[in-house]
This record gives structure tokens, sequence and C-alpha cells, in this order.
């Protein structure tokens, strides 16, 4: 496995034009983790490390600065004209990687695409009504209701070129849990800081920088060129980098943290990710797929969750699969995010004889079977945490079939409902609660209501909690909606929480990054010394 990746990394070298040489004299990136970019389709798949890669590509409106403030990007300026209207005043000069002119028509045409049911990105249209280019350079979005988040949503819709969209028949977003092929699944055509070169799927991704980048005068970085390869194996990941094959680790694994740090050439950066990992239930069906419980579904009975939640030592899952590199929780969001709280965060206490007696209650005295799907390759440890509460559950009497597979097929399968229970982890690029309780629990809908409540939960209080948080611009009214609802979610037990990911970065010592709590390695601003 070694070989192969050392022969598929100096290929990548060599078919770019770079030579082998020190990493000190570089500026090609090269990175890994353990899972591969999903789509290039900027607003076909909702998803971390997707993303990241989209970023080096397309371009928002406005962005995120290394202090997680919003900063012009596309637009140069804004403005709130009424409660209901925002002006957008677009940047001049810019061109896309195929040199046609940027406009607001792309921003009209990007916006509405965002909006589109294959889209996995309408949580970040919420209330948007409709956009106009007012002229080339200025573009009116208009809500339906105040939305005190709209900018926070911008640094996530990424803008295409119409022109491009309809010459390649990709107007409308790929439908990702469909599996459809579409031009811009493997094509890509942004404003951004750097283009797509190559990709050869489960191999690697080589991107170039964009010579006529707008913002190129001010790169912070001095990367000119990135190779990203995805490599399942920690112990691979970890001797590419400690070998010099790679750059940059993002998801060292925890137990390779001590060696990384120890040795004079790697160095680890670490911080807490605004993401939190969780079970969900399917709450929905009458009768649960992949069980022996014929004729009904355990988890719409409360004392079933609540075993389950009880029957989990989180503090032995920090300190055995995570060591120690995690932050238990009992909330769905991260402490970073607006609209925490304190009481949000209790957890229920682990008590496995409270779980039998739940079970005993709910008419499972001898437990139930059903299975449990998990990635295996997305999370830090995620297959590994997995099977430590298959154990815990296994006390208390459920015989629990763990189903694990590779995130492309993970998240293809569960977003299509196709699941009894399962993991997941959150993050929150708004850094606002609204994001999380939209999107996870309210009943599937309109706007991206439930795009990922793969539990199909629904509960009317809660929904009608959500729907008044879209509109309140009043920030303290706005918190107590938000920390209402955070506690119905706690009460009725949607989802059980696990823990917020803290997130170690493993590189080289001559690369300086920036570490991000949204796990996004930012490329344009990487120097290699």
């Amino acid at each position: 496995m070694r070989q192969i990746f050392a022969r598929a990394a100096t290929v990548a070298l060599l078919a770019a034009g770079v030579a082998a040489v020190p990493a000190v004299e570089a500026k090609t990136l090269r990175w890994a983790s353990q899972g591969d970019i999903l789509t290039f389709d900027p607003h076909a798949q909702n998803e971390g490390l997707n993303n990241t890669a989209n970023s080096y590509i397309y371009e928002p409106l406005i962005n995120y600065n290394d202090k997680f403030e919003l900063e012009p990007a596309l637009a140069v300026s804004w403005k709130q004209e009424t409660p209901l209207i925002w002006r957008f005043n677009l940047r001049k000069g810019v061109k896309f990687h195929d040199g046609t002119p940027f406009t607001a028509h792309d921003v009209v045409f990007s916006i509405e695409r965002a909006m589109a049911p294959t889209s996995n990105f309408r949580v970040y249209t919420t209330a948007i009504q409709r956009a106009h280019a007012v002229d080339d350079h200025t573009v009116l979005i208009y809500t339906t209701v105040p939305n005190p988040v709209l900018l926070r949503q911008m640094p996530e819709l990424r803008i295409m070129s119409k022109a491009w969209s309809e010459k390649h028949k990709v107007t409308q977003p790929q439908n990702y849990v469909a599996k459809e092929e579409t031009y811009a699944v493997r094509n890509a055509n942004g404003t951004g800081p750097y283009m797509l070169k190559s990709r050869e799927v489960d191999i690697r991704t080589v991107f170039v920088e964009n010579p006529n980048w707008w913002g190129k005068a001010n790169k912070k970085g001095n990367v000119t060129e990135i190779v990203y390869t995805p490599v399942k194996s920690d112990a691979t990941r970890t001797a590419a980098l400690l070998s010099g094959e790679l750059d940059f680790v993002l998801d060292p694994a925890p137990q390779d943290l001590a060696r990384l740090r120890s040795n004079p050439n790697t160095k680890v950066v670490e911080g807490a990710e605004n993401r939190t990992i969780f079970l969900g239930f399917d709450q929905f069906r009458d009768e649960l797929q992949y069980a022996d419980v014929k004729g009904k579904n355990p988890f719409k009975d409360l004392r079933v969750r609540q075993a389950l939640y009880h029957a989990i030592d989180i503090e032995a899952i920090k300190r055995s699969v995570m060591r120690g590199s995690s932050d238990p929780t009992g909330a769905i969001i991260q402490r970073a995010v607006n609209g925490w709280t304190e009481e949000a965060h209790k957890r229920l206490p682990y008590d496995e004889k409270k779980a039998r007696e739940l079970l005993a209650a709910a008419g499972y005295p001898n437990g139930f079977s059903f299975t449990l799907d998990c990635p295996n390759n997305r999370y830090i440890n995620d297959e590994e945490i997995c099977k430590a509460i298959v154990t815990m559950w296994a006390r208390i009497g459920l015989k629990v079939n763990l189903n694990a597979m590779p995130r492309a097929t993970y998240f293809a399968k569960i977003q299509k409902y196709d699941t009894s229970a399962y993991l997941l982890g959150w993050g929150v690029p708004t850094f606002d609660a609204l994001y999380s309780l939209q999107s996870l629990a309210k009943t599937v809908g309109k706007e991206g209501d439930g795009n990922f409540n793969l539990g199909r939960v629904s509960h009317p209080e809660y929904d009608k909690l959500v729907e008044a948080i879209k509109s309140e611009v009043d920030q303290k009214k706005r918190n107590e909606l938000i920390a209402k609802a955070l506690l119905i979610h706690n009460r009725e037990i949607m989802h059980i929480p696990l823990h917020n990911q803290v997130i170690p970065w493993a590189m080289r010592k001559n690369v300086n990054v920036v570490h991000r709590a949204d796990n996004r390695l930012e490329a344009r601003w990487v120097r290699i010394d």
C-alpha cells in the first residue's frame, strides 16, 4: 500500500512538471485525508471536504477572513435597503477560468440554481424569494421575511458561469443522491484562485494557480499547485507525511499524534471544530427497516431512545477511542455557535441499569436487533466510534449490525432515508444555531427544511420555534427561541449527541497554515518555506 501511494505521488509530481525536490523549495502543496472529493458541482453536495475543494475554484459574494469575519469576495460592498431587500455591488473586471466576464447575471443564475430541488444548498437560501440583476455589477436579493443570518449564508453560495452551465447542460445541480453524472461533476469553471487541472476519482486531483485571479496581488500564501490524494489508511497517511511524500494531512489518527509531535520534521496544529458528532434514528416508518421487530418501530418510543442514550459511556469513548481529543456534549451545536447554552450541553448520564429498565418498560426486555450505518472515512475514528457504541448497546441486550462504508456510498444511502440508525457529523458554517435546528430536525419541507433530517423527525412546537428563529431580528428574543428549540430537541431525543470534534492537523515543519474551526484548509493562505 505504501509503495502504491509513493508511486502515485511521484507520478502526480512529474505529470505536473514539478521536480521531486525538498519541500523547502516547493510551491506545490501535497495533501491528503481519508476520503475523496465527491463532486465539483458546487450546489450538489453540502459536505465539508467537498466544500473545501470547491472553494478553491468557485467563489461566493462574501467570504470569511481568518477570524471568521465577513469580507468582500465577488461583492465589494453590500447594504440592507429595506428589511426585505439587500443590494450587492459586484467586483468589476473579474473573469471565469474560461475567460468569460463575471456579471450580475451569473449571480442571479447561481442563486436560483442553489434553490433548485436537487440542490443540497437550499438551507443557505432560506427566505430568499428571488435575485434581480439591476445592471452588470449590481444585484438585489429579495427575501420573504427579514433574514438575520443572510450574510452568514453567503460564504457557502458559490457562483457559477451561466454561459458555461448552459453550454454544458448543467443548469440544474447534479442529483447526487441518485448518483447522477453530469459535466459539472468532474469539470469546473469558477473565478477562484485555483483551476481544476485534472481529476482522477479516488486517485488524485490536481489544481493549478489561476494566473488571472483578481486577488492574486494580495494573496497571503505561495502555493501555486495543489495535489490532493485520498488515502484511507491511517498508517499510510502518517508514513507518507513522515517520509516527506505529503506536506499536510487533514485528519491524522489520534494514536499517531504523539509520534508526529515528537518528530523533528513534522508538527501538529490543533483546535476545536464547530462540528458535532451524533447518532440519528428512523422515527418515521411504522415498521423499522433492517430489524427483527416486525409491525412496529421501536425508535418511535421515547423510552427506547432514552435507553440507547443512557447506555453510551461517552467518557470511555473520549478516553479509549478518541485518545482524549474530543469534547463530549449533549447539545446538537458546538460552543462557538450562536445560541449554545450550558443547559442544552448537559448529557443524560451513563446508566446501564436505567437503560435496561427503559427497554423493558417499552416492551423489549430481551432487546432487539437493528443495523447501524456508519461512514469509515469521514470523521475522526468514525468506524471505531460506531464499534464502541455497538459494544455498549450489546450490554443492554441490543443486537446491532454495524454497516460501515466509504463516505461516497454512505451519504448517497442515508440521504435516500435508506437507514434505520446512523452516525453523522454536522458543522455550522454560519456559526448560528438555525443552520442545525433547521437542517437536522425541522419537518422535511421547503427552503431546505430538514434537508438532513434523515430520521424524518416531526414536532409541531419545535417547527414553530424554528420558523420564528428564521425571521426574528431581536438578538435577545432570537436566542431565547433557540434555547427553547434546543431543549425540545434534547427532551425528545431527536438525536443522541456524542461529542464536538477536536481537530488536529499534521504537516511538515516548513508548512504554515491558518487552522480553521470549520476544518477547511484554505490553500490561498498556505505558505511553504
